[in-house]
């Protein structure tokens, strides 16, 4: 994306709407530049009345007078500063939201293809990159540019030979700031991969946790993390080095006309062509120069981080799905809740070679338990996603009651769809409102009847604080079997004419089980009920059974019929129930 397009798109949707405030800090701007250039002219009629001409009416008048002007500049500095750090901090907060909003509404298939990692660092580093530019480069521009000028003017007033000589230190720091932004660009955009992958690290240290005691992997992991750690120090050290790198040169610059300067003013005031009171404020001028010079110097960097960040950024920003929510079309009218997959065949995008399903034809009757079987990755699970649309087929087509759901308002299928996911996920939140994030609107009686249904009231009733237990990061007070029997909790009440259960009972132990199997059953009558099981004993009453194996549906039946006619079912069948 061109710098332009970049530029363009910051200030039509970010900092437009600021234009008011920004064009404050920019007033401020010129008194601050007023009241420098002031300070350094002043010294022209203090050296001349005062100390030349030893005249006694300017003593006060001319000192007093540098005070205004600096206080001048001490105020309106601090509030330039603080109308563009409140800018900042506003486009800041837009940023992030509309980078959240974007996550938010993603397709689960683009949210999968990246680790979370690298978009905490985009949200954190990266916005921090662009905000900065915001607040430090632009305001730097103003404030700067015209101190800059306005010194200029001075120098120019007193002698233009000399501020000839003085001017070719702004080209030569142009071109080193140049060179300095295009390496700080590169290195940036390095350190925000580094920040990425420390950030990957710390939620996998959190997640695994348990499993780094058990299996004594400290001593490991503790060198994994000074890996991470020292990567990022030696990006976050080059950036610093080379931030840096200008502080030399300009240094040296300024020596160097300095020198120049004193060799060819001393010329000038020996021939009579310059006055000794012209020279000190003229160089007064050049000295307060120094720093605006030096200053935007660094505009160039901190703006090329800047653009760096937003080529990040903005894309998240712009993820385009392809799953459509269709918010203008009709809503799906579900009567019977009969669902259909026909010659549906699907492969993630990451591996569009290996088909994960392949010309699926199933029939799933409305209110009634259809249940499917297999191996691990023979399909079953993302199967079951098509329904809700987490994923849409390559080819082919779901229907509803003989609606195509990819035609219909997206919200009216999801809306009655329930489903109990193996990987359970909970909310660092209370029990109440966990259960209740299935229907919000639901009271707090119906969201106690459904912990009843599903079992979860005895173990609530030993919580410290009951329903309004805060429950930790996904559930982590909580054991395996009370996560699952939360979420069916969950299901229970929303109330979906559809539920789909992805081996809803798999945490819990045999008694639970048989428990939340009433539940389930509660749950289940007389809907549409598509059933994951890697317990048979679980699905043997379904009213179809579906083999799958590599992708594709190789049986269906009843129990008893494809224990005749499946050798795949068979197998299961008799490892876990003749053992």
């Amino acid at each position: 994306m061109k710098k332009s397009k970049i530029f363009k798109r910051l200030y039509l949707e970010y900092t437009n709407r600021y234009i008011g405030k920004i064009l404050l800090a920019a007033l401020f701007s010129i008194i601050v530049a007023g009241s420098t250039s002031a300070t350094a002219w002043l010294l022209d009629p203090a050296i001349e009345k005062i100390f030349i001409n030893k005249d006694q009416t300017l003593i006060i008048l001319i000192p007093l007078a540098i005070i205004i002007a600096f206080s001048s500049k001490g105020i309106s500095l601090y509030f330039a500063k603080l109308i563009m750090i409140n800018v900042s901090e506003e486009v800041k907060k837009i940023l992030k939201t509309n980078m959240l909003k974007s996550l938010i509404k993603s397709d689960t298939e683009i949210i999968e293809s990246k680790h979370s990692g690298k978009y905490i660092s985009n949200l954190n580093f990266d916005v921090d990159q662009i905000t900065r530019m915001l607040s430090e480069a632009y305001l730097s521009i103003f404030k700067d540019g015209l101190t800059l000028i306005g010194l200029l003017c001075v120098m120019f007033i007193q002698n233009w030979k000399l501020s000839l000589i003085a001017l070719i230190m702004i080209p030569l720091a142009s071109i080193t700031a140049k060179i300095l932004g295009k390496r700080m660009s590169k290195i940036s955009t390095q350190a925000q991969e580094k920040s990425g992958d420390l950030n990957r690290y710390l939620i996998d240290l959190f997640k695994n946790h348990k499993v780094i005691k058990i299996f004594q992997r400290e001593n490991f992991e503790e060198n994994r993390s000074e890996k991470f750690v020292t990567n990022l120090k030696e990006k976050s050290a080059k950036i610093a080095a080379v931030y840096i790198r200008s502080t030399p040169v300009m240094e040296m610059l300024t020596g160097i006309m300095i020198a120049a300067l004193i060799f060819y003013s001393g010329k000038l005031i020996i021939s009579g062509e310059l006055a000794i009171n012209n020279f000190f404020s003229f160089l007064a001028a050049m000295m307060l120069a120094y720093q605006p010079v030096k200053t935007l110097t660094k505009v160039n960097i901190i703006i090329s981080q800047g653009f760096s960040a937003a080529e990040r950024i903005l894309p998240i920003i712009d993820i385009k799905n392809e799953i459509s929510l269709n918010e203008n079309e009709d809503n799906l009218d579900i009567s019977k809740g009969n669902i259909a997959f026909e010659n549906v065949n699907f492969s993630y995008k990451s591996n569009l070679k290996n088909k994960v399903l392949q010309n699926i034809n199933a029939r799933f009757s409305g209110g009634k338990m259809t249940a499917l079987v297999g191996h691990s990755g023979s399909g079953k699970s993302t199967l079951l996603n098509m329904i809700p649309r987490i994923y849409d087929p390559n080819d082919g087509k779901i229907l509803l009651d003989n609606q195509d759901i990819s035609k219909f308002n997206l919200a009216s299928l999801r809306s009655q769809i329930s489903i109990v996911d193996q990987n359970t996920t909970l909310f660092d939140d209370t029990v109440l409102n966990n259960i209740k994030y299935a229907r919000p609107e639901a009271s707090n009686e119906e969201v106690f009847e459904a912990a009843k249904q599903s079992m979860c009231d005895d173990f609530i009733d030993n919580l410290e604080n009951k329903f309004e237990t805060m429950i930790g990061e996904n559930g982590v007070k909580l054991s395996g079997g009370e996560k699952q029997r939360l979420s069916i909790a969950r299901a229970i009440l929303k109330k979906s004419k559809i539920v789909l259960l992805d081996e809803a009972t798999s945490s819990l132990d045999s008694d639970t089980e048989e428990k939340i199997q009433k539940a389930l059953n509660q749950l289940t009558l007389d809907k549409t009920t598509i059933v994951i099981a890697h317990r048979l004993s679980t699905i043997l009453n379904s009213d179809t059974i579906y083999v799958m194996d590599k992708g594709k549906i190789t049986d269906s039946g009843k129990h008893n019929e494809l224990l005749m006619k499946s050798e795949v079912y068979k197998n299961f069948y008799e490892k876990q129930i003749q053992k």
